[in-house]
């Protein structure tokens, strides 16, 4: 496992987190038991980092990492959740039509929900408390920050991070380069290129960590996918929705291409896809969700300290699509 310094803290993070979505069921049946045993495996294979949020499975991923935490003792794991906006206002985290950030992130709403993940992390201090969807007004109404601040003199937090809405990594230019935060999480992989054209390079500047998630494309990019897998997915699964209409066949074009273009430099086109999202030096860890200990092999054997092939960056440039399923 390699390991990269986590933005201006002292932190000492494998490349590859371990991304917690999946363990609160949002993508189909889990089986908490196996949940957990894959986390130690991940964990006893070098993997020191794993991103949650209360928002997964309404704190049921916080939960089980919790459990395994409390058996962990060998070594530093970091965890970062988020708080979720209050969720009255519109029951989605898409930045459309929200109100200002003091409204979606009051003081008691912060407080609450820092609280409740304590207790189902089973912890005294939180790693990294991010906001799971940032507001532009946030960079001028600082009120959110005021509060986060407070609960790290308190013990509560440690380090204070941000994620961006999907497809929108234009909107943490401005916090990039502020400094206010010490982490942002933004989605990146082959399709979604957009983050390395500026934001990447402005958080180079400040020192700002970066998070970086989905980089298979919720599994399109993995390049196992035929026209039957959609029937695969269990009723629960969220790519249900996510890929209605066309939008499946259309990302199946769109891989098909791609898998021609990585096939002279790499076996596999989930080999290319996580080694790409490794590639940019501004890039502090990557969270691919892990469902077996087979997923977690795939995923650590990437972390070789082989770079990614600069021609291939360049062929893949004309590929990039800014797409988003959430909706």
């Amino acid at each position: 496992m390699q390991f990269r310094t986590f933005g201006r803290t002292d932190w000492k993070v494998s490349e590859i987190g371990f991304g917690g979505w999946q363990l609160g069921g949002t993508w189909g049946k889990v089986d908490d038991q196996n949940s957990i045993e894959t986390l130690l495996y991940a964990f006893e294979n070098g993997i020191n980092f794993v991103d949650t949020a209360f928002a997964y499975g309404n704190g049921h991923s916080e939960k089980v990492i919790g459990r395994e935490l409390n058996q962990w003792n060998s070594g530093k794991i970091y965890v970062a959740t988020k708080i979720t906006p209050i969720l009255n206002i519109r029951k989605s985290l898409s930045i459309e039509d929200f109100p200002s950030i003091e409204d979606c992130y009051p003081n008691w709403h912060i407080r609450e929900i820092v609280d409740g993940s304590l207790q189902r992390l089973r912890t005294e201090r939180l790693d990294l408390i991010q906001l799971h969807l940032w507001l532009e007004d946030g960079i001028t109404n600082l009120e959110w920050l005021d509060t986060l601040k407070t609960l790290k003199k308190e013990g509560k937090i440690d380090k204070i991070g941000v994620s961006l809405a999907d497809i929108r990594p234009e909107q943490g230019l401005e916090l990039a380069k502020s400094g206010l935060v010490d982490s942002i999480q933004v989605l990146f992989n082959m399709f979604e290129q957009e983050p390395a054209d500026s934001l990447f390079p402005e958080s180079s500047k400040t020192g700002t960590a970066i998070i970086t998630r989905v980089p298979l494309d919720s599994g399109a990019l993995s390049g196992s996918w035929t026209e039957k897998t959609i029937l695969q997915w269990s009723k629960n699964d969220k790519r249900h929705s996510m890929y209605k209409g066309n939008r499946f066949k259309e990302t199946l074009n769109r891989v098909e291409k791609l898998k021609q273009i990585c096939s002279p430099y790499y076996s596999t086109l989930a080999e290319a896809a996580l080694r790409y999202s490794l590639y940019p030096k501004e890039v502090s860890v990557v969270i691919p969700g892990m469902r077996n200990k087979h997923e977690v092999d795939l995923n650590i054997a990437i972390s070789d300290g082989n770079k990614f092939n600069e021609k291939l960056v360049e062929l893949l440039k004309p590929y990039r699509w800014k797409h988003e399923f959430y909706n």
